[in-house]
């Protein structure tokens, strides 16, 4: 499959980089997580695969949130339903009237809210490594305490955009889409 042409979509005063791949008989937004770029992406072991998977059958919408990838940069924090219109636009940007939404991690909360906010534009719900909290409580053991999570936004905050903490991210999120080569990770 050809990479297929990045294109931007106005969120406000953002440009929320996008990608059309496919021509199913359903439209799929695929809502990434914590960190992604489409262009890289398809460099990443197993990715391409998935993505074409995902087209042989639907027309996937995929995209880099606002702050990450081939978008805007950020500068302040945002709500949660600022970065949900961000699927709004680019499923406009796309000429999407209705999709089924594909949320990773982050993406999964922000498609929940599309979805609860938009239920006629909203055709299905896939949410992968999505969770409602992420800090411990005693109905979430397995979160992270306040200061576990603290320390990782201190650590990555220091060492963002260095080889050492993407590496380290690619490790600990997906092991086998690590390249054997470092150009991902530069």
């Amino acid at each position: 499959m050809n990479i297929p042409e990045i294109r931007y979509a106005r969120s406000g005063d953002i440009q929320i980089a996008y990608q059309v791949l496919g021509e199913g008989p359903i439209d799929l937004v695929f809502a990434p997580g914590f960190v992604s770029n489409i262009e890289l992406g398809w460099r990443v072991r197993g990715r391409a695969e998935f993505l074409e998977s995902l087209a042989s059958r639907a027309r996937v919408i995929q995209f880099d949130k606002r702050g990450t990838g081939m978008s805007d940069p950020i500068q302040d924090s945002l709500t949660l339903e600022v970065r949900m219109d961000d699927v709004r636009a680019v499923m406009d940007a796309a000429g999407s009237e209705r999709a089924a939404l594909l949320g990773v991690d982050s993406g999964g909360t922000m498609s929940a809210v599309f979805a609860a906010t938009y239920p006629n534009r909203s055709a299905g719900l896939v949410l992968f490594g999505t969770s409602a909290r992420t800090l411990w409580a005693p109905e979430h053991p397995w979160g992270p305490t306040e200061q576990e999570h603290l320390r990782t936004i201190d650590r990555y905050e220091r060492f963002w955009g260095t080889t050492e903490l993407a590496t380290d991210i690619l490790l600990e999120y997906s092991p086998s889409a690590v390249p054997d080569d470092a150009t991902i990770r530069t």
